[in-house]
């Protein structure tokens, strides 16, 4: 009987769990597709301005550095251009889609007060909405570039994992920050300052190999540079990135994903009352 009753329980529990994931899909389904329309009504590039923005920034940055730090990428200057957009598609991936969430339950306060929908669905969506972009817009191109460098095809599938690290680390940081903004409506002021330090201590345009060693811890810290470095790996060496590399990213974006999803839970029964 005591076995019997642990069957139903656990039968129960994956019952729900499935319910829930479903309900997660379906409003997943309808509000990606929204906040792409949205945010592009009227736009003849679409989503694909999140491509032009990366390739402006490259030309600006291969004019000012591309001269000085092409030596550090065997006197390359095809490399550094290459170098700095892989850089540059991570840190716009972060900052678009973080700064998209924050915003994401104040914004739709009015519909959860009339609503009972589940509130992580709305942060959520803004991450996967940026999936979706990306994965249309950016990552053909950053394929092209890896099938080019590494004459191996297998190497494009590669490129998910340190894709799966980002996603990790953006979703654990924008359940936190749209958490956060509920009680703290100032923090995009704040947020703006966060994501420029996050930029600044990333290898973006600049190789990390001329950052004086005693600062090179403070690069540690920060989890989009893993991520960065295995990317510059697969398409630009055409390499395997080490398996220490590959599990720093994928370690610290469990571990933000997990803190934010620790912080959402712990706080989120008092959104309603805010908003």
């Amino acid at each position: 009987m005591i076995l019997a009753g642990k069957k139903k329980i656990k039968e129960k529990e994956q019952s729900a769990f499935w319910r829930n994931f479903h309900r997660y899909w379906d409003l997943l389904s309808v509000l990606v597709p929204q906040n792409l329309n949205t945010r592009y009504r009227g736009s003849y590039l679409g989503v694909y301005w999140s491509l032009l923005n990366p390739i402006i920034m490259t030309g600006l940055y291969t004019t000012i550095f591309g001269s000085t730090f092409a030596s550090y990428y065997n006197d390359s200057l095809i490399s550094y251009i290459l170098a700095a957009f892989t850089g540059l598609l991570v840190i716009n991936f972060y900052n678009s889609s973080t700064t998209q969430a924050l915003s994401s339950i104040v914004v739709n306060g009015d519909l959860l007060n009339k609503i009972k929908l589940p509130i992580p669905v709305f942060p959520l969506s803004m991450i996967a909405a940026n999936i979706f972009q990306f994965m249309i817009s950016s990552f053909p191109l950053l394929a092209i570039v890896t099938l080019v460098n590494s004459k191996n095809p297998l190497y494009i599938f590669l490129l998910l994992i340190p894709f799966f690290s980002l996603v990790l680390v953006c979703t654990g940081v924008g359940l936190f920050v749209s958490a956060l903004f509920v009680f703290f409506r100032d923090l995009g002021y704040f947020y703006e300052i966060t994501t420029f330090v996050m930029w600044i201590t990333s290898p973006v345009f600049y190789p990390a190999e001329i950052v004086p060693p005693r600062i090179q811890p403070i690069l540690g810290l920060n989890p989009l540079v893993s991520i960065i470095e295995s990317l510059r790996d697969i398409s630009l060496m055409g390499n395997i990135p080490s398996a220490m590399l590959l599990f720093k990213g994928i370690l610290a974006g469990v571990i933000i994903l997990t803190l934010g999803i620790l912080f959402f839970r712990k706080f989120e029964s008092a959104f309603m009352d805010l908003l």
